[in-house]
């Protein structure tokens, strides 16, 4: 199997048609199913299951999908190092964010980079925490942000302190005013459909803190609507709020709890340059904005 037919494969997985796929690469829809057939035939097992519709991956697909990640991702740290070598910046950057980290600090980042890097390109991916560090696992993205608490195993570097607010209805209590464990339990509460941010969570927890609700939602922006509405309070990272344009009241939570932003990578010895280049400059612009954590 050579590289083209590699990347035709994770281009069929990731676009779900062989028309689409033949789009983003440049070929013909028969050399897509041409490819994908030889690469099966090859295998001696099917990849994608073929309907009307589309096309999905198999149960053999799903297990291939990371490996093929893995040799598109060789072949370009090979590029990478060879541009490098010759005293060049080329290549290009995956990069996992969830929503806060997307919108403070990611227009900046990008611009700042692309300004001293104008032959690395960045792709940028948006996802939950879960997305994102399954992105990580897989190859789908060279790093990512994630916190502390959800990377589990991938090795991350701790960035920034993001401390948790208490979020309630305009007058509830006198502007900026502590609220405790006590007076939170006196509250309905709106939440976040499935689950809610793993630190938030953790303070609940440990704080035995038992959530009323009836308001399960599945956005931040949703979340502080409804108890800018007075259909509860909420828990929320303090970075979340910079990008809320609703009237409400943000106050500190006693005991205090946050959460740690960090830059996550599965090999962070292993590098190509322009992840390398990547992940210096994202570190340098948290800490020269925020100090070291």
């Amino acid at each position: 199997m050579t590289l083209l037919t590699y990347q035709v494969f994770k281009t069929v997985a990731q676009v779900g048609t062989f028309h689409r796929a033949a789009e983003v690469l440049g070929l013909t829809p028969s050399a897509i199913s041409h490819a994908i057939s030889s690469m099966e035939d090859e295998l001696g097992f099917a990849v994608l299951t073929r309907s009307k519709s589309g096309v999905t991956l198999t149960n053999y697909g799903e297990l291939l999908l990371p490996y093929v990640n893995a040799v598109l991702n060789s072949d370009e740290s090979l590029k990478q190092f060879i541009a490098e070598t010759n005293g060049l910046k080329r290549g290009k950057v995956k990069l996992g964010v969830f929503s806060s980290v997307c919108t403070n600090w990611l227009p900046d980042i990008m611009k700042s980079f692309q300004q001293q890097y104008e032959e690395i390109s960045i792709e940028l991916f948006q996802g939950t925490y879960a997305e994102v560090a399954d992105w990580i696992k897989s190859g789908i993205v060279d790093l990512g942000f994630l916190s502390v608490s959800s990377a589990k195993d991938i090795p991350i570097k701790p960035l920034y302190y993001d401390p948790l607010v208490c979020v309630m209805p305009k007058g509830a209590l006198t502007d900026g005013e502590q609220i405790g464990i006590a007076q939170m339990q006196k509250h309905q509460f709106v939440t976040q459909r499935d689950s809610t941010d793993a630190d938030i969570q953790k303070f609940l927890k440990e704080n035995d803190l038992k959530v009323q609700s009836n308001y399960h939602v599945v956005d931040d922006l949703s979340t502080v609507r409804l108890v800018e509405k007075g259909f509860g309070i909420c828990l929320m990272p303090r970075l979340v709020m910079n990008d809320i344009p609703y009237e409400v009241q943000i106050h500190p939570i006693m005991p205090p709890a946050g959460r740690i932003i960090g830059l996550a990578v599965m090999n962070p010895d292993y590098m190509a340059p322009a992840v390398r280049t990547m992940y210096q400059h994202i570190v340098s612009y948290i800490e020269d904005r925020y100090g070291k954590l």
